[in-house]
């Protein structure tokens, strides 16, 4: 088989001389582009950013280790294809010096910027296990994160807060929101530290998250309550009408949602306590008490057309 003679720069373009509209072929063994036309080799040592791989078919362990090696990983600075070269710490007395295998596995061998993302894409990786989503999301609040780390415009707040403000806008762009009490629950920064990255980030990616509604959890929560559909249209309606009349001003949209749930759910067979609606929607009885006596007097507006009512409006709990 032919080679080519100087060997060609990295990242440039390569191309048979002889036949430079050919598609060239990658020999993944020798790491070699080759013409298919005339067999010339017009690229050698390329880079293989796939995992590595390995057997242990002889290995008497009972662990499974023939992966070895990660793949390219976009969301690290390095891609995590650096090679750390160092040496191992000598016993005293000695005059070799160098960085220990152990303090390299605790992060010394690794930049200050990929020691942050890595850290950062444990803390994502956590609370979206935590809140059961999906790994499009996961992928997609990495993205904002880097953007916004890239930007160096959150220095000083808490990495684990930015990821979870990343991850209320991932979720809301995904058209699968969470309320900020459910991100919250799942890291260690409060609501306000919370808000704080969630307002700088938007300025700093330039972009608008529509303004959470009552109805954006309903089907979630009665799902989770094991409420029908007419029963869940209900609620929806409920709150949306609640919300047109002002009917509870000052009252949070959780708190208006929870009400329009339970009292829903009065007026059909399926009956739901106001403790039951809360442990699924995260708001205290009282709350949902409170915000179901504003809307009480005007539930005669409140139910949609047609609804199938197995308790009657004058008979449903007065609070």
């Amino acid at each position: 088989m032919a080679e080519a003679g100087p060997s060609r720069a990295l990242g440039t373009s390569v191309h048979c001389p002889y036949h430079p509209e050919g598609q060239l072929i990658e020999d993944h063994s020798a790491g070699d582009m080759i013409c298919p036309e005339c067999g010339l080799v017009v690229g050698d040592r390329v880079i293989d950013v796939g995992s590595e791989w390995r057997t242990f078919s002889n290995d008497k362990s009972s662990t499974d280790r023939s992966r070895v090696g990660g793949t390219e990983d976009s969301f690290l600075e390095s891609g995590n294809l650096t090679t750390y070269i160092g040496t191992i710490t000598s016993k005293p007395g000695s005059e070799t010096t160098g960085t220990s295998f152990k303090n390299w596995q605790k992060g010394g061998g690794m930049s200050a910027a990929d020691r942050s993302l890595t850290t950062a894409s444990g803390d994502i990786k956590n609370m979206v296990a935590k809140l059961n989503l999906t790994r499009s999301i996961e992928d997609r609040c990495k993205t904002l994160f880097k953007q916004v780390y890239n930007e160096k415009r959150l220095k000083g707040r808490a990495n684990d807060a930015i990821a979870a403000a990343c991850l209320f806008i991932a979720c809301r762009q995904e058209d699968v929101p969470r309320s900020f009490k459910e991100i919250c629950s799942v890291s260690k920064h409060p609501k306000k530290e919370i808000g704080r990255c969630f307002k700088i980030i938007q300025q700093v990616i330039k972009t608008t998250v529509t303004p959470v509604s009552t109805t954006d959890f309903m089907s979630r929560y009665c799902t989770n309550l094991q409420l029908p559909m007419p029963v869940q249209k209900a609620a929806s309606h409920i709150a949306e009408k609640a919300v047109s009349l002002d009917l509870a001003p000052g009252r949070v949209y959780l708190s208006v949602a929870a009400a329009a749930i339970y009292m829903a759910s009065q007026a059909s067979a399926q009956k739901k306590t106001q403790k039951e609606v809360g442990d699924v929607v995260g708001v205290a009885d009282s709350t949902i008490r409170q915000s179901y006596r504003l809307l009480y007097p005007a539930r005669d507006k409140l139910f949609p057309e047609g609804f199938a009512f197995t308790t009657p409006l004058d008979q449903l709990p007065k609070h």
